[in-house]
């Protein structure tokens, strides 16, 4: 069966992504591994990636729906899928902290159609994005080490697929039968002091929706109770501030505490 396109009112992608009820926090978990791809070599597996989002979903009196997240990602062994604090960088032949990703708040604004793909019982919502901006971590001498690109370019693609009965179903706030397939290339992050050295980063990632914390995997479990309790809800409203917290922006703001021998930071606790 060749699966048809539909667009779909707002509110579907918010029970999809989110819940209908601003009240619920729902939590989109995933793992998966990173590889280096460098020119004329073999790819290298690098780590494997275990992350979540928790968020929730607003109706804006505007219209549309305001949405409001935490992220969390675990850079970790490729053969034993500890948590990593070091890594040994083949490449400069130097060991390096990690700067693992807490990015509060990542939001948003929902409003319009959502096209997705209808095949029976399954429908999938299909995004490719391709974030192009300044890096502004060239902007100081201090970084230009570990992040000279003067522009900081990915690729991403994300596919979320539901079950069409629940998608429909007009008495179900919050679709939680989903499966997250990502793919994402991007440059070398930071923390890994790659300089101009040539080539960049794959990763690829499968995931799922839960409604209920304790139904995340214990690691991250551990790690949110441990590190990041405020991981447990999603945020309550719209942050006022100018920009959202990216992995180049928190490496920025917490390089020297990450980057003191005798201090491993990783996750601050937010």
């Amino acid at each position: 069966m060749i699966a048809n396109i539909q667009e779909f009112d707002t509110q579907y992608w918010v029970k999809t992504r989110a819940s209908l009820n601003p009240e619920q926090s729902t939590f989109l978990f995933w793992n998966g591994s990173i590889y280096a791809s460098i020119p004329g070599k073999k790819k290298k597996l690098l780590f494997n990636l275990i992350g979540v989002s928790v968020s929730r979903c607003i109706p804006n009196p505007g219209g549309g729906w305001d949405y409001i997240s935490r992220e969390l990602n675990y850079y970790l062994h490729p053969v034993t899928n500890e948590v990593l604090d070091r890594w040994e960088n083949p490449w400069i032949r130097e060991t390096v902290p990690i700067v693992q990703i807490v990015n509060n708040p990542v939001q948003g604004y929902f409003k319009g159609k959502f096209p997705a793909y209808v095949n029976g019982n399954k429908t999938t919502f299909a995004f490719d994005i391709f974030p192009t901006y300044p890096n502004s971590l060239t902007k100081e001498p201090k970084f230009v080490e570990y992040s000279p690109q003067p522009t900081y370019e990915t690729a991403e693609f994300f596919k979320l697929t539901v079950s069409t009965a629940d998608l429909l179903d007009l008495k179900v706030k919050t679709v939680s039968q989903l499966e997250l397939n990502w793919n994402r290339t991007g440059q070398w992050l930071p923390w890994m002091r790659m300089g101009e050295f040539p080539g960049y980063l794959i990763y690829t990632v499968r995931g799922n929706k839960v409604n209920k914390f304790t139904q995340l995997p214990k690691l991250l479990q551990k790690e949110i109770n441990t590190r990041c309790p405020s991981y447990k809800e999603a945020p309550t409203s719209h942050y006022n501030v100018e920009e959202m917290i990216t992995s180049g922006i928190y490496f920025k703001q917490h390089f020297n505490a990450c980057f003191d021998a005798e201090n491993c930071s990783y996750p601050k606790a937010v």
